[in-house]
This record gives structure tokens, C-alpha cells and sequence, in this order.
């Protein structure tokens, strides 16, 4: 019950990352605004962690609609008073090298993985600094540090990412504000998305990872919730690597 009352909003939070975080959280006693396009997979989310200590308030919401993320924050300022976390966890792929890349999934990508964060965490920081205090954690990944091969749009994606994380870590402090950003940037986790990939090419990649396996949401869903924690004061600007060991 470490977050028995703190009011934390985490998007993408249907499945994977994102469930595995609002489980997370609600086992802690926090009030977890649970916020995906996937209306009936919010819905089975609030059903299977109805008997949590804490409360999953499901909200169906798209990161690129700026009018519903301002219609949401105000709803929950109005509520609860106070938001005293947000996991920008939401996040696309369409992958496809440099020279078949189309502009639309260049763009749809971009939307969702960059200017997403930014729409959502431009939306919740005047809450943040009226209070005087909040965390925010941002999705990147290691492809946003580190490149991969077909994915121009989501390696620049999180890449800008860590970018603003570390822009909004110094621009929140000003004037007494407590308010931290980090990023968080996770290698090869099983997830419904991995599922998909073949099991020889699994095989290949758990190969090249020291700790010789993927990782597991429950696992990444932890330094979300330390970062959001209190446990984790005196961070931020920081992008944090939970990857097996894979970019020693």
C-alpha cells in the first residue's frame, strides 16, 4: 500500500507494459487511471483487478486527441484534487527500412510514441506544479538510443522520447516545483506484440542478451513504479536501461 491514495494515470494499459503497470500500481493502493483505445480489453483490466486494494478507473482515450486529454485531467483534478504520476507508456510500430517506409506510418507513429508524451504530459504538468510535486515516467526504448534496422519512425519516436525527458527534467524544477522526469528504456520483453515473432528468431535474440532471456512486464511494471514512488526522490533526467544486459 505504498501508493494508497495517489492518483497515477498510465496510457497504453490494455495489455502488456501497460496492464502489467496498472496491476502494479493497484496492488500498491494507488487510484490508477487505466487509459487505452481498446475499450473491451479496459474493461476485462478492471474486471480481473476488481479485487485489488487499490482502484483501476478505466478511460478510453487516444494520446492524439488533445481535447479529450484536457477533458480527462480536468475531470480527474476536479475529482481527486491531485495527479501524482503519469506512465506515458503508449506506443505503435510499423516498421519497414528507410525506402519503403510510407509517410503514413512514418506519421501515425510519431503521433502516437512522441507527440503523444508530449500532448499528455502538457496536459497534466500545470496539475503538477500547482500542487508543487509529481513523477513522470517516459516509455522510450533501446532503439531509441541505440538504432535498429527498419524502424526509422520508432527509433526516432523514442528517441525524442529521451529528448524531452531530459528538457522537461530541468525546465519542472524551476521555481521549487518538485516535479521528475525520467525515461525508461526497455530491450526484448515478452509481451502479446513478441508473441507474434518466430521462435527460432527468439531463440537468436535471447542468444545476444547476457541474462540469456527476454524480459517480463511484471519486471519493466516495477521501475515504473519506483520511478513514480517516492523510493526514487532524487532521480531524474535520467533514462533507465532494462534490457538483460543486451547493450553492454
Amino acid at each position: 500500500m505504498r501508493m494508497e491514495g495517489k492518483v497515477v494515470i498510465i496510457t497504453g494499459a490494455a495489455s502488456g507494459l501497460g496492464k502489467a503497470s496498472v496491476e502494479k500500481f493497484a496492488k500498491e493502493g494507488a487510484i490508477t487511471v487505466a487509459c487505452d483505445m481498446d475499450e473491451a480489453g479496459l474493461e476485462k483490466l478492471r474486471e480481473e483487478f476488481s479485487s485489488l486494494p487499490g482502484k483501476v478507473v478505466p478511460k478510453k482515450l487516444n494520446v492524439t486527441d488533445r481535447s479529450a486529454i484536457s477533458e480527462l485531467v480536468k475531470l480527474l483534478k476536479d475529482e481527486y484534487g491531485h495527479i501524482d504520476g503519469l506512465v506515458n507508456n503508449a506506443g505503435v510500430t510499423r516498421d519497414a527500412l528507410l525506402q519503403r517506409m510510407t509517410e503514413e506510418d512514418w506519421d501515425l507513429v510519431i503521433n502516437v510514441n512522441l507527440k503523444g508524451v508530449f500532448n499528455m504530459t502538457q496536459a497534466v504538468v500545470p496539475v503538477m506544479l500547482d500542487q508543487g510535486y509529481g513523477s513522470i515516467v517516459n516509455t522510450s526504448s533501446i532503439v531509441g538510443v541505440y538504432g535498429n534496422i527498419g524502424q526509422s519512425n520508432y527509433s526516432a519516436s523514442k528517441g525524442g522520447v529521451v529528448a524531452m525527458s531530459k528538457t522537461w527534467a530541468k525546465e519542472l524544477t524551476r521555481k521549487g516545483a518538485k516535479i521528475r522526469v525520467n525515461a525508461v528504456a526497455p530491450g526484448f520483453i515478452k509481451t502479446p506484440m513478441t508473441d507474434k515473432v518466430p521462435e527460432k528468431l527468439i531463440q537468436s535474440l535471447e542468444e545476444k542478451i547476457p541474462l540469456k532471456r527476454m524480459g517480463l512486464p511484471e519486471e519493466v511494471a516495477n521501475l515504473y513504479f519506483f520511478l513514480i514512488s517516492d523510493e526514487s526522490t532524487y532521480i531524474t533526467g535520467q533514462v533507465i536501461g532494462i534490457d538483460g544486459g543486451l547493450v553492454i
